[in-house]
C-alpha cells in the first residue's frame, strides 16, 4: 500500500460529493451519498451491485446530472453535462470493458476524437512516449492493439485519459481479466504515478486487492454512503459485512462428489480460423463427469471462448467429436443441444444471455422455449412463464421492482443471479458457466457459487470457465489450463496457487508440484 507523498496537507481534495441523490422511474438509485477523495490517494469505492456505485461514477464522470447534491473538484464546484467537461475538469475514465479499435496502432487509439490536442503525427507521438515512459505504462504507439494481450490494452486505456489531461482516474473493476502478475504490474503502475501526484477511484469487488491498493475505503449500500474503513486494519471479511448489512456464513469444507459417470466427452476438437490459415483450437480432449466442476484457467483470448462455443454448436469444429451421456452431439445445433440437457451461463450475458428491453419473464423464456414451464405442447405458456419467473426472482435474490420490468432496468449482478437461475432451473445435465460471477459484488458471488455447488452434489456435471483464479481454485475439482488454444496442464485445485496458475496460464511454465504440464507448446506456435 502507498500513500502519495506529492500533496500538502493544506490542498484542497481532490474530489468532494456532499449529498448526491439520483432517481429514475420506481428506484432511487443515489441517496444523499457523501464521497471525498483525497489528491493523490487511492480511494476504493465498494458496494453490492445495485449499491449505486455505477451511476455515482456515472455523475462524476458526467454521464448523468445528479438531481440533488454538488460536485466538487480542487475545490471549485462544478457542474458537468457531458464527459466532455469532466475531461476538461482533469476527470477521466477506464472503463472494464475495453473501448479499443483493434484494427488502429496504440497511436491512432489514443488520439481518437483528441486530435485537436497535439495533431495526429510526429508531436502526438513524442507525447504518448513521454506519457507512457513517466508514468511506466511503456506502451508502443506503432503496434496494433489486435496484438496486445490484455495487460498492455489497459494500459492503453489509462493513456487515453492521461493523454487527455487527467489527474483524477476511475478505474472500474480494472483486474478482472487480469492474471495475478499482472494485477502486480498495474499497480505497481499506480503507485509510481501516485508519487506524481495523480489520484485514483478504484472499483472492485476484490476485497483482497482493493486492501492492497487502496489508501482509504468507502462503502455505499443500497445507494448510500454506509461508512469508510482504514485498509491497513479492516479484513476482507469486515469489508464484505459493511457492503451486505449482515454477517456472512463461515466457508464449507469442501467434500469431492464426483463420480465415474461421464457427462461431456470432448474428443480431438480443431477449430480453424474463418479464413482456415490457422487453428485456434487444436487437438482438445476433455472430460466432465457427473458431480465435477471441471475449470479452465487462460489468460482471454486463448481459445476458451471458443471453446465454449463449439460446445454449445455456436461454432462448427473442422475435427473431433462432442458427446453428452454418450451421445454424439457434434452435427446437432445449439438448440437440440439445449434440448439434450445443456444449460448455458454466457461470458456476455448482453450478447447471448438477455434481450435487455424486453421484461424478465420474457428472459426466463430464452434458450428454453420449447420445453416447461414455457411451454405447454407447441404453445408457449406465457403464465407459466411468469409464475417460474418469480420463483427465479425469490430464490436467486433477484432484486426488481417486478417481473415485468425490462432486464437493462437491472444492475449487472442482478441480471446475471436472473441468467444463471433460469439456466439452472431446466434440470441440465451439464452446466456450461463462463465467468460466472464476473463484475458481480461479493454477495451475489456467493449465492452463485453456493448454488453451483449445491447442483453439483446433486449430480450436475460443470464446466467452468473463470479469470477469477480463486474462484477456480475454490470451486473446481480439476483444473486445466489453456493457452494457445491446447489445454496443456492439470492443476489440483486443493494445492495450486493463482502465482502458479498464473505462470502456467502466461507460458512461463511452473515449478509447482501442483501443476502437471500436458501439452508442450512452444513459443510462438500458433
Amino acid at each position: 500500500m502507498s500513500s502519495s507523498t506529492s500533496a500538502r496537507t493544506d490542498d484542497p481534495p481532490a474530489v468532494v460529493l456532499t449529498g448526491i441523490t439520483k432517481r429514475f422511474p420506481g428506484v432511487v438509485a443515489n441517496s444523499d451519498v457523501h464521497l471525498t477523495v483525497r489528491r493523490g490517494e487511492v480511494h476504493a469505492l465498494c458496494g453490492e451491485n445495485g449499491a449505486g456505485k455505477s451511476t455515482l461514477m456515472k455523475i462524476l464522470y458526467g454521464m448523468q446530472a445528479p438531481d440533488e447534491g454538488t460536485i466538487e473538484v480542487n475545490g471549485e464546484q462544478v457542474r458537468f453535462r457531458t464527459p466532455s467537461d469532466a475531461i476538461k475538469a482533469g476527470i477521466g475514465m477506464v472503463h472494464q470493458h475495453f473501448m479499443l479499435a483493434d484494427n488502429l496502432t496504440v497511436q491512432e487509439n489514443v488520439v481518437l476524437g483528441a486530435e485537436a490536442l497535439h495533431g495526429i503525427g510526429q508531436k502526438a507521438r513524442r507525447r504518448i512516449i513521454e506519457l507512457s515512459g513517466r508514468t511506466g505504462l511503456n506502451v508502443d504507439p506503432g503496434v496494433l492493439v489486435e496484438q496486445l494481450g490484455v495487460a498492455d490494452r489497459q494500459r492503453v486505456e489509462i493513456l487515453k485519459v492521461l493523454y487527455r489531461g487527467a489527474k483524477v482516474i476511475i478505474l472500474d473493476e480494472p483486474t478482472a481479466v487480469l492474471v495475478p502478475q499482472e494485477v502486480n504490474e498495474l499497480f505497481d503502475t499506480v503507485r509510481g504515478m501516485q508519487e506524481q501526484g495523480y489520484t485514483f477511484l478504484f472499483i472492485s469487488h476484490k476485497l483482497d486487492e482493493v486492501r492492497a491498493i487502496a489508501d482509504s475505503v468507502t462503502v455505499i449500500r443500497r445507494g448510500t454512503t454506509v461508512g469508510s474503513a482504514d485498509p491497513r486494519t479492516v479484513s476482507s471479511r469486515q469489508l464484505a459485512e459493511m457492503m451486505v448489512g449482515s454477517e456472512l456464513p463461515s466457508p464449507e469444507t469442501r467434500e469431492s462428489t464426483v463420480t465415474d459417470k461421464v457427462v461431456l466427452d470432448v474428443k480431438g476438437v480443431r477449430l480453424l480460423t474463418p479464413d482456415g490459415a490457422r487453428p485456434i483450437l487444436e487437438d482438445v480432449d476433455l472430460v466432465v463427469r457427473s458431480g465435477e466442476v471441471v475449470g479452465i484457467a487462460g489468460v482471454e483470448g486463448n481459445g476458451q471462448t471458443e471453446l465454449v462455443e463449439t460446445i454449445m454448436g455456436m461454432r462448427k469444429a473442422g475435427s473431433g467429436t462432442i458427446s453428452l451421456l454418450g451421445r454424439d452431439l457434434t452435427k446437432l445445433g445449439t438448440l437440440a443441444r439445449r434440448e439434450a440437457g445443456i444449460g448455458y451461463v454466457p461470458e456476455d450475458r448482453h450478447r447471448h444471455g438477455l434481450l435487455l428491453t424486453q421484461p424478465l419473464w420474457y428472459n426466463r423464456i430464452l434458450g428454453h422455449q420449447t420445453r416447461r414451464p414455457a411451454a405447454k405442447g407447441i404453445w408457449l405458456d406465457t403464465d407459466g412463464a411468469k409464475k417460474d419467473t418469480e420463483r427465479i426472482v425469490a430464490d436467486f435474490d433477484v432484486r426488481t421492482p417486478g417481473i415485468d420490468v425490462p432486464a437493462a432496468a437491472l444492475s449487472g449482478g442482478n441480471q446475471q443471479k436472473l441468467v444463471v437461475g433460469r439456466e439452472l432451473s431446466g434440470d441440465p445435465v451439464l452446466l456450461i458457466a463462463s465467468h460466472p460471477t464476473r463484475g458481480v459484488d461479493v454477495g451475489a458471488q456467493a449465492l452463485i457459487w453456493d448454488e453451483i455447488k449445491r447442483a453439483r452434489a446433486a449430480g450436475l456435471a460443470v464446466l467452468l470457465i473463470s479469470a477469477d483464479l480463486d474462484e477456480l481454485i475454490g470451486l473446481s475439482d480439476t483444473i486445466k489450463v489453456m493457452l494457445r488454444g491446447r489445454l496443456v496442464a492439470d492443476a489440483d485445485p486443493n494445492t495450486v496457487t493463482p502465482e502458479d496458475l498464473g505462470s502456467a496460464m502466461t507460458g512461463a511454465g511452473s515449478t509447482s508440484a501442483a501443476v502437471h504440464e500436458t501439452v508442450a507448446v512452444e513459443e510462438g506456435e500458433n
